[in-house]
């Protein structure tokens, strides 16, 4: 027999599904001017919204929190600033729906093509992060996806007031009612529940620590799109200096709030010298970072590094931590990453070119960086486009998650009676 709160969930489920039936006529226009408004309410409510979160963080430390979810959890004005940028340039943005794709196979004697088509219901579930509810409701409205928001409890003020807001927003633009829900994980919602529901949900996103992504991969039946946080290797060649390799670690770290691509798996090829190395450790000390080593480093350099543990190598280490470990040669640092990272984002530093090329054709990795920073960006100011995330598994959504990820493809085959093949005579056992 069910609960409650079971029934419930799918009451609001199939609503949202309802919804996304009815916005099949909303035109392209529409849906921009729906992002527009949601900006326009956003910057309307700021003040609001920046006290709610202020509740959330003061409840959230007195319930001993991580520091990491605090540092997720805490919005200022300038990350929601950011965010509210971010759905002015999705508004912005050209209808998806109006692109024509060239049909991977053609029908003879017919015209056939490909054509974006929205997805259909999208669950997001989020741990702290409150902005991202933002960012992927501009998404999903944007491309005329009924969205359901499950954040943590940790920021359930700042996610209640967000979403307020982009409801009315959605209101005043005439999106039918139900097309933006929220499930309160304070309030019973589980997260099984939710995700089992397939028969309405087209594709659930979660995004938050590895724990979070397991458990909604291992109890979903709708469709999972796994995204990744940290966990990124870079590879020191012999043949590359020290300098480019300290600016590429330091600057991953710049993306605030989360570090999507963080490196925190440095491997040195073992013809380094121990004073570049120092000089290595040294710099990224003065930038606060742990630093932790495998054991042949940590016998070396014992004032710079602590013995890194066996599950350290499998896992983000997140709280500005990097583990080092020196590798014979490129095969092997290749062999490695593909082992232990998290496939979203790799590096390598390298003064040959065919190293790098090496590198970019073996490693198992949904990005790959040649002597570049791996820096994630949701936004760049003056460009045209927004990421939600990465996702690192692989098929045709593997990489940055976009506009275009949340559609999916249909394909037309138009004909008539005088150019059909039966017209020719070609039909079934012709």
């Amino acid at each position: 027999m069910k609960d409650n709160s079971t029934d419930k969930t799918t009451h609001i489920v199939r609503q949202a599904h309802q919804a996304f039936v009815q916005m099949s006529n909303i035109k392209g226009v529409e849906r921009s001017h729906a992002v527009l408004l949601m900006a326009t309410k956003l910057e309307e409510c700021l003040d609001d919204i920046l006290q709610a979160n202020t509740l959330d963080l003061e409840i959230s430390k007195e319930m001993a929190v991580p520091d990491l979810i605090l540092e997720w959890l805490k919005l200022t004005p300038q990350r929601l600033q950011t965010s509210i940028e971010i759905l002015k340039t999705l508004a912005e943005l050209p209808d998806p729906f109006q692109k024509v794709i060239n049909s991977p196979y053609q029908v003879t004697y017919c015209q056939n093509y490909s054509q974006l088509m929205p997805l259909g219901v999208i669950a997001f579930i989020y741990e702290a992060l409150p902005e991202l509810a933002i960012i992927t409701a501009g998404l999903a409205t944007k491309t005329g996806n009924s969205l359901i928001l499950r954040g943590s409890s940790d920021a359930s003020n700042t996610n209640t007031i967000i979403t307020q807001v982009l409801q009315v927003a959605l209101e005043d633009a005439n999106f039918p009612s139900g097309c933006l829900q929220f499930l309160p994980s304070e309030e019973g919602y589980s997260i099984e529940d939710l995700v089992t529901l397939d028969q309405y949900i087209n594709l659930i996103i979660p995004y938050g620590r590895p724990s979070l992504i397991q458990k909604v991969t291992q109890l979903a039946t709708a469709p999972v799109l796994k995204s990744a946080i940290a966990n990124c290797g870079l590879y020191w060649s012999s043949s590359s200096d020290l300098d480019l390799v300290r600016h590429v670690i330091i600057d991953s770290y710049k993306s605030i709030p989360d570090r999507v691509n963080a490196i925190e798996k440095v491997l040195i090829n073992k013809n380094h010298s121990s004073n570049s190395i120092v000089r290595l450790f040294n710099h990224l000390k003065e930038q606060k970072l742990n630093l932790l080593g495998d054991e042949s480093l940590v016998a070396e350099f014992p004032d710079y590094l602590t013995l890194a543990k066996p599950y350290h190598w499998q896992q983000p280490l997140f709280n500005h931590r990097i583990a080092f470990r020196i590798v014979d040669d490129l095969d092997s640092a290749i062999t490695w990453m593909n082992e232990y990272s998290s496939g979203h984002a790799n590096c390598i530093v390298t003064d040959s070119y065919q190293e790098g090329r090496t590198f970019a054709m073996e490693i198992d990795s949904a990005l790959v960086y040649v002597n570049s920073s791996p820096r994630f960006y949701r936004y760049l100011p003056g460009s045209n486009s927004v990421f939600l995330g990465i996702s690192s598994q692989k098929g045709h959504r593997r990489g940055l998650i976009s506009l275009e990820t949340f559609t999916t493809q249909k394909q037309i085959v138009m004909g008539n009676a005088e150019t059909s093949p039966i017209s020719y005579g070609i039909g079934d056992g012709e």
